[in-house]
């Protein structure tokens, strides 16, 4: 991978980029470009409309132009083999606004990954549609892969706004309620909140028939809890404040924050889901290959 492109990928550099659509387009070229010495080798070229030839398929199918690139062979997919309908549902709960001494709060960092996967199912002509919401459900696109998709998308992810409590696991029902064809569910969250409803959804979700993909978003400072002295802590929801010894809090901290993580992904492993822990000091790229895996697994 190349510096050049290799450098959008990191949130503290992509936070200097005003426009959130060249964020995007910026993260997934970077990504893209990267691919070639990852085990998703050859992967852009079969980005939008190809796939390995495999037993079954028949030997007219190979596209002899992207042998002679490659020296692998790829057949053409057909639109039934490609398309697979993506919704973004971001939340918006107040929590995810904080930051520590990172560069994008938890809900920038999400507002990033989003669009950048938003770019990458329009690129592939798949329908994409996005969710917001905190208590209830605040505004919703449905899916479509046109390419002015894209812009719809962006538009509203940039105005969005974390700004009061939140009730995942009710518009996640809200959501299958609202989207009864199979699609491929992307909760943005830090996930907050009690857990059991949020997980008896996600069972739901799958169990409805949709994929689902859980990004874990908490900001650095979340996870590795820097702190020494004595220091202010917020409940990230009802904003109730408590002063506590760092040095007395951490270890038992650090387990709950590990506990929790083991909770969901011990979970979304039972019923087929994808856990994926993040933090804001991370690159986009472990995201961006969470989805990938989670397309081909369809494929």
């Amino acid at each position: 991978m190349t510096s050049s492109a290799e450098r959008y990928l990191k949130p503290e550099v992509i936070r200097n980029v005003a426009r959130l659509d060249l964020r995007a387009k910026f993260i997934v070229e970077g990504f893209l470009s990267g691919l070639h010495a990852s085990p998703f080798h050859g992967f852009s070229v079969e980005f939008s409309e190809h796939r390995r030839f495999s037993d079954g398929d028949d030997p007219k199918d190979i596209d002899w132009l992207v042998y002679a690139k490659t020296d692998r062979y790829y057949v053409k997919k057909y639109q039934a083999e490609t398309n697979i309908t993506g919704y973004l549902l971001m939340d918006l709960s107040e929590s995810m606004a904080y930051t520590y001494r990172q560069e994008l709060t938890k809900f920038e960092y999400s507002i990033c990954l989003a669009a950048a996967l938003a770019y990458m199912m329009v690129h592939q002509q798949d329908p994409v549609g996005l969710m917001t919401f905190d208590e209830t459900i605040r505004a919703s696109i449905p899916a479509k892969s046109k390419r002015s998709q894209l812009g719809n998308i962006l538009a509203m992810l940039s105005q969005a706004q974390p700004t009061g409590p939140t009730e995942i696991a009710k518009n996640l029902h809200r959501y299958a309620a609202m989207v009864r064809n199979k699609s491929l569910v992307m909760l943005f969250s830090d996930l907050l909140t009690e857990p059991e409803p949020v997980i008896d959804a996600i069972r739901m979700l799958r169990y409805a028939g949709h994929d689902v993909i859980i990004f874990h978003v908490l900001d650095e400072a979340e996870v590795h809890f820097p702190f020494s002295g004595i220091v202010d802590l917020r409940e990230p929801e009802s904003g109730e404040k408590i002063m506590v010894d760092a040095a007395g809090i951490r270890e038992d901290y650090l387990q709950a924050v590990s506990d929790l993580r083991s909770q969901y992904k011990k979970a979304c492993l039972s019923v087929g889901a994808d856990f994926v822990e993040l933090d804001t000091s991370m690159r986009f790229d472990k995201a961006l290959v969470e989805y990938l895996s989670q397309r081909q697994a369809r494929f």
